[in-house]
């Protein structure tokens, strides 16, 4: 990620305070469950909660241990131990490090896939006005980028709005797809641990139990959604790329905002470059780039294995903040993008009457 091209509220989901808060949730109801079932006291799993639930977690802190043990997971519990105190020792009982790495994982592309619908609602909004405004617009057809028959801007604009709403019914489904919990211990087996702790698990953290478990959830479901989020990034740039065709300066359908005090280049300032859409190019093309490791981490060893975790730490965040921050700014570029008709009806006419 990087502060350019990132909102606030995705980023807020990637957050090293925010992943270890879902980490205690997830310790803080496995607790719950296992008082439940006589496996640990009651008033451990309450102090646990009483102890930690409102606590700031030290990133540094937690930092500091990791350096020392090599392990993120045991650096956090470490951390919580010196927050909680003698409770912590029936913290992760029978849990491994997976069911509290990929519940969280699943936790976090399931808000951000929240955040993403919104996004694509707005773009669909914005599409679904200017194509209504514009149902009767005149303007030519292209095939092969040449004159063939004309057709109106609406209904181009309608040609995207059914590519957002495929591509928002994709969206819920493959936030579907991810949304589930492993709480299963190690290997899968739930040999030290009650699949009961899992549905609890599960159902506490808005997701459901993985039916059938190795010691990781299964990359299949992170693969499908990160292709989805690939297919989207398409779609952004299909549509932006329209908008940069017709905003050459011998064509000029349609052009970008240009704000007050914008510029266009230092050389030559008559320019008004479609910046926008080609930044959305740009981006898209680095959605699209995080697909194939995605796809690649499908491939573990076994019941387990950490190749897809490096991989993860780094295409989880950047892809969602991309894709979230590309479709709020063509939201914003379609709602406020100038349309010009009687440009439209000069380049109709521009084989003389043929068409």
């Amino acid at each position: 990620m990087i502060s350019r091209y990132t909102r606030p509220e995705m980023a807020a989901i990637w957050e090293a305070q925010t992943r270890f808060k879902i980490w205690f949730e997830i310790e803080a109801h496995a607790a719950d469950a296992l008082a439940e079932l006589g496996v640990i006291p009651k008033e451990a799993a309450k102090a646990v909660w009483a102890k930690a639930r409102d606590v700031i977690f030290d990133v540094a802190r937690i930092d500091e241990i990791e350096r020392e043990t090599k392990h993120d997971v045991i650096a956090f519990l470490t951390h919580l131990a010196e927050i909680v105190g003698p409770e912590a020792r029936f913290v992760h009982q029978g849990m491994t490090s997976s069911d509290v790495l990929d519940t969280c994982l699943n936790v976090q592309l399931t808000r951000a896939a929240d955040l993403l619908i919104s996004d694509i609602d707005r773009v669909l909004a914005a599409l679904k006005k200017r194509a209504f405004e514009h149902k009767m617009t005149p303007t030519i057809g292209r095939s092969h980028g040449i004159h063939a028959e004309p057709v109106t801007f609406g209904l181009k604009l309608a040609y995207a709005y059914a590519e957002f709403t495929r591509a928002r019914e994709r969206l819920v489904t493959a936030r579907h797809e991810v949304a589930t919990c492993a709480i299963s211990g190690a290997v899968g087996t739930f040999a030290q641990i009650d699949p009961r702790v899992e549905e609890h698990v599960a159902k506490a953290m808005g997701l459901r139990p993985e039916p059938i478990s190795t010691q990781v959830i299964p990359r299949d479901r992170h693969a499908m959604y990160f292709a989805t989020l690939g297919v989207i990034a398409s779609s952004v740039e299909r549509l932006a790329t329209e908008i940069r065709h017709l905003q050459r300066t011998e064509v000029l359908e349609v052009e970008e905002f240009f704000s007050e005090g914008q510029k266009g280049s230092s050389a030559m300032p008559h320019k008004r470059n479609p910046v926008l859409s080609e930044n959305l190019t740009g981006l898209s093309r680095m959605v699209r780039a995080y697909v194939t490791p995605a796809m690649e981490n499908v491939v573990l060893w076994h019941e387990r294995d950490i190749s897809h975790s490096s991989a993860e730490r780094m295409i989880a965040p950047d892809a969602t903040v991309t894709l979230d921050f590309a479709l709020n700014r063509l939201a914003g570029l379609i709602d406020k993008l100038l349309i010009y008709p009687e440009n439209m009806l000069k380049n109709l006419d521009r084989l003389g009457g043929l068409i």
